[in-house]
């Protein structure tokens, strides 16, 4: 008959044992079936599910242990319970070490038996939907990973579009600097990857190279585009654009690194820069790099009251600056890179990043760099 508790293999070389067995589990609700010896239970065993096997553990030719041995290397989680009329402690512990829930002692007391057998199902249901409870709680946590990589990934690129757009912000206004930003983050991220530092430094120097002229927002156009030499107030204004910076950056928290990156920027290795003169490793690592970075792309570029450096004399620059305007370390390992790569610095690439902004400078334009 159908049954809603489970279905259990009575297992027995004794008839009336078998019979006894099965009618009273079918009488507590079990939809029971019989086998009078173990090759015939491996035989049913491999034809159906259980949820419960009662079996002898003396038998004629295979024994009850044997059987368990066997049920265990297809079936992990089916419910098994001894039954002996001769107890020996050896083999009870052998069945235990098989998975066997409990063992008992013939003449069976029957109130015993139901027990037994409504605990060893119900552990083996239970077992049964841990599990599925696991593979689900694994698969949800997998899947909400998924999601959360995935928001990661789209934060990161809003953060990113963020920097490149107020870089084009800076760049409409000062049509001198056009590309500027983005050559200046990629060689920064050549120089930082030279150095071998840290992919996280890297992804900051690399966001510091983007930002790093932003504060000239807030210096008018006419003083930002003038073609000739500025006057000494026109100067001191400019010299103030990594302050602006700082401040325009300052409310977002995570960009603190970046942050002073950007406002000792124009700091000099002897101290004789500004904002704030510092020297020597008082200044931010990242700065020293953006400084180099900054400096070569400036010389390199057209402006309006001269033409780009050859490549030989903006060496020559960080040759004589080095020590003064520029860290010796980072002074020599930008120029050891450059006359070690044949055609240049390889593509930095960086994996935090997407495509650098478009140069969409004219070839004949100028450039300019304060």
């Amino acid at each position: 008959m159908e049954d809603e508790r489970g279905r259990v293999l009575v297992v027995d070389d004794e008839p009336s044992i078998r019979d006894l067995v099965a009618f009273k589990l079918s009488d507590d609700g079990y939809e029971c079936e019989k086998a009078g010896s173990a090759e015939e239970a491996l035989t049913m065993v491999a034809q159906g599910h259980y949820d419960g096997i009662l079996s002898d553990i003396n038998m004629p030719g295979i024994d009850g242990v044997e059987m368990l041995r066997r049920i265990r290397m297809s079936d992990a989680d089916v419910a098994v319970v001894m039954m002996t009329g001769a107890p020996d402690l050896s083999v009870a512990l052998e069945a235990m070490r098989l998975g066997a829930y409990d063992f008992l002692s013939k003449p069976l007391n029957l109130d015993v038996l139901s027990l037994t057998v409504d605990r060893a199902v119900e552990k083996k249901v239970l077992v049964k939907q841990n599990r599925e409870y696991q593979r689900n709680l694994e698969s949800m946590v997998q899947e909400r990973t998924q999601q959360l990589n995935q928001a990661n990934d789209d934060m990161r690129n809003l953060f990113i579009g963020s920097i490149k757009a107020l870089a084009q912000a800076l760049e409409a206004k000062d049509r001198y600097t056009q590309g500027h930003s983005a050559r200046v983050a990629e060689e920064s991220v050549r120089i930082a990857r030279y150095l071998s530092l840290s992919e996280d430094e890297i992804q900051n120097i690399w966001i510091a190279g983007f930002l790093h002229d932003i504060g000239k927002i807030g210096i008018q156009e006419t003083v930002l585009n003038k073609p000739g030499r500025l006057d000494p107030e026109e100067w001191e204004l400019v010299k103030q654009h990594p302050v602006f910076a700082a401040r325009i950056l300052e409310p977002i928290e995570e960009l603190g690194d970046v942050i002073e990156m950007v406002r000792y920027h124009h700091e000099h290795f002897d101290g004789k820069g500004y904002p704030d003169g510092l020297s020597g490793a008082d200044i931010p690592l990242g700065a020293r790099i953006l400084a180099v970075a900054d400096c070569y792309d400036a010389l390199t570029s057209e402006r309006p009251y001269r033409g780009a450096v050859p490549e030989a004399e903006a060496y020559k620059v960080f040759e004589d600056c080095s020590g003064t305007q520029f860290d010796p370390v980072i002074a020599s390992a930008f120029l050891s890179c450059k006359r070690e790569c044949t055609n240049g610095y390889p593509e930095p690439a960086p994996s935090f990043g997407t495509a650098p902004l478009h140069d969409a400078r004219p070839a004949t334009a100028p450039a300019r760099d304060a």
